[in-house]
């Protein structure tokens, strides 16, 4: 899942964005109206977390302009405005769900996946691809029958290549996905954590990286085959589709890209 923080008021929202994080919820923050409608038209998020109270177009103005694309991305206002005709209000702009300031972090984490619940409710609720069964839900996956235990950042790296069907998903998208905006392009994040997740995986290989454009889950065919990782450039894919440099980025325990457990 990855989220939103519309909030002016950077230590809040840099503690919100860090307990996130430990939850294996990836957090972007944007501290005024103009960020924030950049940032979502750049990025693709799950959810948005939202104060009405902020420089700007206000919060109100970012909704309804969420609500306006039709992108369907559930929004929750977190503000100090208590009243009833407050929430009114803000469920009228198309708030999916209103938290009023103090909160607990325990809460806004319940909500927002709830939140993601719904949206997702349309989806199945467990894929299964050429042996694996991976249920986004309970954060479990299988690989014919056997239980295989993954960190964070290996779990949402498989759920994007998963969700692909077979499709060949580009390094820089993984990157973008699996990670947040200070993911570092120009590092091995990519590379090191598919190389990690293929062996807990096991043999034989289910992801296969096809040379020059990105990796996908080996169903079978024949055209490319899994050859682990053998790809130029250092990060993932050669070429314009990879990235390169360091190996800081690999991590998985979702406090952002400069972790190491992959």
């Amino acid at each position: 899942m990855r989220v939103l923080i519309v909030e002016d008021e950077p230590y809040l929202a840099e503690a919100v964005r860090d307990g996130l994080r430990l939850e294996a919820i990836a957090a972007d923050i944007a501290g005024d109206g103009d960020s924030a409608l950049e940032l979502l038209s750049v990025n693709s998020y799950d959810l948005a977390v939202l104060d009405r109270d902020i420089p700007g177009p206000s919060g109100d103005e970012v909704a309804r302009r969420i609500v306006a694309s039709g992108s369907g991305m559930p929004i929750l206002m977190l503000t100090a405005a208590d009243r009833i005709d407050d929430k009114a209000s803000g469920f009228g702009l198309g708030a999916d769900d209103y938290l009023t300031k103090p909160f607990e972090l325990r809460e806004l984490v319940l909500r927002l996946r709830a939140l993601d619940r719904r949206r997702a409710h349309a989806r199945p609720p467990v894929r299964e691809i050429a042996g694996l069964r991976l249920d986004p839900f309970r954060r479990e996956v299988f690989r014919d029958g056997r239980y295989v235990a993954l960190t964070r950042k290996q779990f949402a790296v498989l759920e994007v290549l998963v969700a692909a069907e077979g499709g060949v998903v580009s390094a820089e998208e993984l990157l973008e996905r699996a990670w947040d905006e200070n993911a570092d392009p120009l590092t091995n994040a990519v590379r090191i954590t598919v190389s990690a997740l293929r062996k807990r995986l096991g043999e034989p290989w289910s992801i296969a990286t096809v040379p020059g454009v990105g990796y996908r889950i080996d169903v079978g065919e024949n055209t490319v085959g899994p050859d682990g990782d053998g790809v130029s450039g250092g990060g993932g894919v050669s070429g314009g589709g990879g990235v390169s440099g360091g190996d800081s980025a690999a991590g998985g325990n979702a406090t952002g890209p400069g972790s190491t457990d992959a």
